[in-house]
């Protein structure tokens, strides 16, 4: 048999395999079944906590895919417009349809 903790279980007395035991326990070698079943239990809930927002996570990366394409057409829409002119005849500054005032001469 081998060695456990540099002692062999065969050699050893009932004290020695208590003592045995509870370092098996305390160093978290030796856990309950309900124990070991929750851990693993929690392992795969996670998993598939992680392969759920993997998923979304690929879903808003082709979103922002997308809205960086209209973005970029929206751009070029913008940039094909015809460019207002300066004020028009009958508009001033600040888009008043008034006729402009005449400037007193001095």
């Amino acid at each position: 048999m081998s060695e456990i903790f540099g002692i062999n279980p065969s050699d050893a007395g009932l004290g020695a395999l208590l003592t045995l035991v509870v370092l098996l326990i305390l160093t978290g070698r030796l856990v309950p079944r309900r124990t070991h079943e929750d851990v693993i239990a929690d392992r795969d809930n996670w998993r598939s906590a992680y392969l759920e927002s993997e998923k979304a996570r690929n879903a808003e990366h082709e979103q922002t895919g997308e809205l960086l394409e209209m973005a970029k057409l929206s751009g070029h829409i913008l940039t094909a417009l015809p460019h207002p002119g300066h004020a028009d005849e009958g508009e001033v500054n600040g888009g008043d349809r008034m006729a402009p005032t005449p400037r007193a001469r001095t």
